[in-house]
């Protein structure tokens, strides 16, 4: 379970398979995740932790350019064949109609991109 929910709450571990970040998996921690300026759409993203148990973590999620706030939730579930890995991105309907489909879409795909080109644990 650990090589699984330390790359989501470790921020040495997030920077390999995300970006540069302070995060810490502590309640009220306010973080930053700032992409360096060659990467094409992305800017600094901030939240705070809300909850850290051991098989969930919640944060909030403001990307930079706007003051939206929507949540990001990871799950850990502990199966017979290892650990199963969540992840839930919601309120992302806080945004305004066309940009929240754009948001929804920009997000689908960065997590999809992020998860998939990581590392296996």
């Amino acid at each position: 379970m650990e090589q699984v929910c330390n790359p989501i709450t470790k921020a040495e571990e997030i920077s390999t398979w995300f970006i540069p970040n302070d995060f810490k998996a502590e309640p009220r921690y306010q973080y930053t995740f700032t992409s360096p300026p060659n990467e094409k759409g992305c800017t600094v993203t901030s939240g705070k932790a809300k909850k850290a148990h051991t098989y969930i973590l919640i944060y909030t999620w403001i990307v930079g350019d706007t003051k939206v706030e929507t949540i990001v939730k990871w799950e850990l579930e502990a199966t017979q064949n290892g650990t199963k890995l969540s992840l839930e991105h919601s309120n992302i309907y806080n945004y305004a109609c066309e940009t929240a489909v754009a948001r929804f879409e920009s997000f689908n795909g960065g997590w999809d991109n992020c998860i998939s080109s990581s590392t296996s644990y």
